[in-house]
């Protein structure tokens, strides 16, 4: 079997899901399992509907339940929806220690890690965890210098005009 690998897509441009999606398909293609845990994605429910035309090769899941953006949330909601999410990073580390897909797409859960939902440590122990033929994907903007030295490949996703 392939050797998977870490990958991380970062920055302030735009496209950074949309190239994990697209590496998603391919694997896809290929006949192995994705699965794919959008963090910070509020609920634009048209683009979810048209992502769950790719099951079941591709599953995708979302433990977000706020309609608003994480950073317009009051305090109270904000610490509901980071149960919320950490209940996804949980799902996303029981994937990876059960080897339930071939690759793992954790999209925006950089963002997470910037909101300190979780810790720039928990993701590193998620790297560390991962089977050696599986292949995981995390997304953000912000790209913490711990998970950026434990990833096989980084990509600076950014505009230039």
């Amino acid at each position: 079997m392939d050797r998977g690998v870490i990958q991380v897509y970062y920055g302030e441009g735009h496209g950074k899901s949309t190239a994990a999606i697209g590496n998603a398909i391919r694997i896809a293609s290929e006949g192995k399992s994705v699965i794919i845990i959008q963090f910070l994605k509020g609920k634009n429910e048209n683009e979810l509907t048209f992502l769950s035309r790719l099951e079941p090769e591709i599953k995708i899941f979302r433990f977000a339940k706020s309609d608003e953006c994480f950073e317009a949330l009051s305090e109270e909601a904000k610490q509901e929806e980071s149960m919320n999410l950490r209940n996804g990073f949980n799902y996303g580390k029981k994937v990876v220690t059960t080897g339930a897909c071939d690759m793992l797409i954790l999209d925006e859960v950089l963002g997470i890690v910037d909101e300190k939902v979780i810790s720039p440590e928990e993701i590193c122990e998620l790297f560390a965890a991962k089977p050696e033929e599986m292949t995981l994907v995390c997304t953000g903007r912000v790209l913490d210098e711990k998970i950026r030295e434990a990833a096989d490949e980084v990509y600076n996703i950014a505009p230039e005009k």
